[in-house]
């Protein structure tokens, strides 16, 4: 048996309250929940500085993945994000952005200013200018899991040949996306 009201439609529904809020609150948590679990497994990240002038500038925003190296390891090309090494108070917690120029067991050169790695000439054509700063001949030979990471703008990159290798496990993930400004937004290519 149905019933109608005096206008002959079928009566609506009463609304109920306790059943309303239990599908907002779970909209709510699931928001939530979806807007950290994406944080952790996708960060985004500010550039800060000029370190990897032309490639990226200040105030450029990008999406790093963690996910890239769980199931392979850094490349020669790749940019990266990892966890500072230099040990100072204001520097704890920060985050560098910087090329993989170094493997791990190859033996980096400065020479000439040039990179040299295991004695052949690196070919770089992404970075700003020839280096002329922190550029003496030096050499770094490089362990298991330990990367060589330079800046695109060698004279003006507090890098590896400050700090030295950087290890596998501070390496947070590599930069695959640049979303601000809108006129540079696209991929990352290594």
């Amino acid at each position: 048996m149905m019933l109608r009201s005096h206008t002959g439609q079928l009566p609506r529904p009463p609304l109920q309250l306790p059943g309303l809020f239990r599908e907002i609150v779970s909209t709510v948590v699931f928001v939530v929940a979806v807007t950290v679990l994406f944080d952790l497994a996708i960060p985004r990240s500010l550039v800060d500085g000029h370190s990897m002038e032309p490639t990226f500038y200040g105030d450029d925003r990008l999406v790093v993945s963690r996910i890239h190296y769980l199931l392979g390891s850094p490349e020669r090309g790749d940019i990266l994000v990892f966890n500072s090494l230099i040990p100072s108070e204001s520097e704890r917690g920060i985050m560098l952005i910087k090329r993989v120029v170094g493997l791990p067991g190859e033996i980096v050169e400065m020479r000439d200013k040039q990179v040299y790695i295991d004695g052949n000439a690196l070919e770089e054509p992404y970075i700003k200018e020839l280096c002329r700063h922190r550029c003496s001949d030096k050499t770094w030979v490089l362990g298991q899991d330990e990367y060589f990471m330079m800046g695109d703008n060698r004279n003006n990159s507090r890098d590896s040949r400050v700090f030295g290798a950087v290890p596998l496990g501070k390496i947070v993930g590599q930069v695959v996306l640049r979303y601000w400004p809108l006129a540079s937004m696209g991929m990352i290519p290594n």
